[in-house]
This record gives structure tokens, C-alpha cells and sequence, in this order.
């Protein structure tokens, strides 16, 4: 509970910017703000779609970032009349909590932004199927429809064993296929990854035009659930993009190398068509780092603490986004 420490230490130091007041209503407030790369986006993959989606983890307090993803979000299907499913991507259960949960909640309905479908109200009332730890049996479906077409194993390899070979400077590793042909067990205490095809996969990016990916050179065959039992993100998020019928996919850029093997697996799950996808900047805290959970003073809610209106919050955030 790190985040948690500290906070109010900031209360005293956090002001917002001094700024003209905007007297619109709060929806048309958020349809109207501009950031730097507004909608529609440039021509090079017509932005289309009739639902999508916004998929904060609670493995943390909401933040400028997730504010500019929310933008181009609600942006986008307010120009398009496309419906916002609101997400919480849990499936790492050791380190999201229910304390963030509640906190995206609270500052998504202070902000203004109101999912069309799985309301912030939904998650308070319990169970919701917009909560990925409520959608077991969804990605249990999803793993047997791909251990019937023979495409999952089992793997042994330890998180440290593999980072062990991790390339310098960050770059992704490749898993090897040490596991592919032992025949593990699919038990207790081994990771599940699925045979991707050996293939290059092209897609539009809405902002960044063609793009050409190969999983199998970038991460091999992929990881889908942990040693522990956690579904991975990139399986989840698969699975819940198909599952949900999201036709456009708007995130930020740093995970734009996930995209080729998301599709892949969605088609290997049966969806034909993948979503249009679209990456967009991110809010950065230097030139080469972008802002993460931990960056205390950023948390919307400790500028809403502070004082700060939703108007300044989003007029921050569009100043962060030409600040490098």
C-alpha cells in the first residue's frame, strides 16, 4: 500500500492552474475539450466502430493518463454515437484492491465520464460483468475452445528463469519453446501459454497508419495464465474485446506492440474481423518516462483534494501532453 502513504502531505502543495471557467454542461464539457490530438484523427485508417471501451486496472489511483485515454474515449464515440463500456481489468489479483476500484469509480463520476454500458453504479451494487474477476468462466470458455484445437501447453518456466534472458535496454524477450514439446501437465503451479501462428500480422492504427507486427519473433508463444492463476492481460483483454463486441480499441501507445498478438488470438478464438485500433500519445512526466501509478502527484484525486476543478484537471492534462 505505498501509494497509500504521504497523500496528504501533497494536499498542501498541489494548486490548480489558474484558468478561465467553463460554464458548459459536464457531457459536453468532455466532448468539447481539446488535447493535442483531437478527433477525428488524421486520415490514414478511417476511425470507425460502435463500441468501445475504457479498461482501467485498479492496481492503482486514476491518473492524468488515464484522464487522456478517457478523452479520446468519450471523444470518439461521441463522434461516431458509439456506446462506452466501462472495464476494470482486475485479473492480477495480487496487486489489484478494492480501495482503487472504488476510487476510479468515484473520480470517473466526478470527472463526468458515464460508460453506456456497466455504469460506475453497477460495480457498487457487487458482482458486475464488466469486472474481469467476475468473468471466470468467460476466459475458462475461451481455454477450452483452444485446448480443443490443440493449441495450449503447459509451461514450467519461473518468472525469474525467463528474465534471466531478457534482451538489454528494456527490449521485449522472445520465449524459446523450452516447454512446447515436454508434455507438461495442465495442473496447479504451471503457466498455460498458446501456440501463435508463425506469422506476420498488418493492421491501420487510426493515428499511426499501417503497421506490420510478428508476435512469434516479438513474445513466441504466449503467455495466457500465470503459475498463481491470474489470467494475463493480454489473453483477458483478448477475450473480453471479442466477448464484449468492442470494434474500436482506443489506448495509448505503449501498447501499441500488443496489438498484433491480440488479434491473433481473438481470430484464434473465432472473431473474423479484428477491432479497428487506435494508439494515442501519452502524458509524459519527462522526455523518455511516461507517468505510472505511483506518481502521487498526479492522482486525480489528489488534485481533486487539493481543490482542483474537473475543468482544470482537464485543462492540465492538456497542457502535459505538449509539454515534451
Amino acid at each position: 500500500h505505498g501509494h497509500l502513504a504521504g497523500e496528504s502531505k501533497l494536499h498542501a502543495v498541489l494548486k490548480p492552474p489558474a484558468l478561465h471557467s467553463v460554464s458548459e454542461p459536464r457531457r459536453e464539457i468532455i466532448s468539447a475539450v481539446r488535447v493535442r490530438y483531437p478527433f477525428p484523427p488524421p486520415p490514414t485508417a478511417p476511425l470507425q466502430g460502435s463500441c468501445t471501451r475504457f479498461a482501467p486496472a485498479p492496481t492503482g489511483w486514476l491518473h492524468l493518463g488515464h484522464v487522456l485515454n478517457a478523452l479520446h474515449v468519450w471523444n470518439a464515440a461521441h463522434a461516431l454515437g458509439a456506446r462506452v463500456v466501462l472495464r476494470i481489468e482486475d485479473h492480477d489479483r495480487e496487486r489489484s484492491r478494492p480501495a482503487f476500484e472504488a476510487g476510479i469509480l468515484d473520480d470517473l463520476d466526478w470527472l463526468g465520464f458515464a460508460p453506456d454500458v456497466h455504469p460506475t453504479a453497477e460495480f457498487r451494487e457487487g458482482r458486475c460483468e464488466g469486472r474481469q474477476s467476475d468473468r471466470e468462466a468467460v476466459y475458462e470458455g475461451a481455454l477450452q475452445l483452444l485446448l480443443g484445437r490443440k493449441l495450449v501447453y503447459a509451461c514450467g518456466c519461473s518468472r525469474r528463469a525467463l528474465a534471466a534472458g531478457e534482451a538489454p535496454g528494456g527490449i521485449e524477450r522472445v520465449y524459446p519453446g523450452t516447454c512446447r514439446d515436454l508434455g507438461l501437465p495442465l495442473a496447479e503451479g504451471y503457466g498455460l501459454r498458446v501456440a501463435l501462428p508463425q506469422e506476420a500480422e498488418a493492421f491501420d492504427d487510426g493515428l499511426l497508419g499501417p503497421q506490420v507486427q510478428a508476435p512469434f519473433l516479438q513474445c513466441g508463444d504466449m503467455l495466457i495464465r500465470d503459475r498463481v492463476g491470474n489470467w494475463t492481460y493480454q489473453f483477458a483483454a483478448a477475450v473480453d474485446d471479442h466477448a464484449m463486441g468492442i470494434d474500436l480499441v482506443i489506448r495509448g501507445r505503449d501498447l501499441l506492440a500488443s496489438t498484433g498478438r491480440q488479434i491473433q488470438v481473438a481470430r484464434l478464438l473465432g472473431r473474423p474481423t479484428p477491432a479497428t485500433f487506435l494508439h494515442h500519445p501519452l502524458v509524459m512526466k519527462s522526455a523518455d518516462q511516461k507517468l505510472s501509478k505511483s506518481d502521487l502527484d498526479v492522482g486525480v484525486r489528489d488534485l481533486r483534494a487539493a481543490g482542483w476543478t474537473p475543468d482544470d484537471v482537464f485543462a492540465e492534462v492538456e497542457r502535459a501532453v505538449t509539454r515534451f
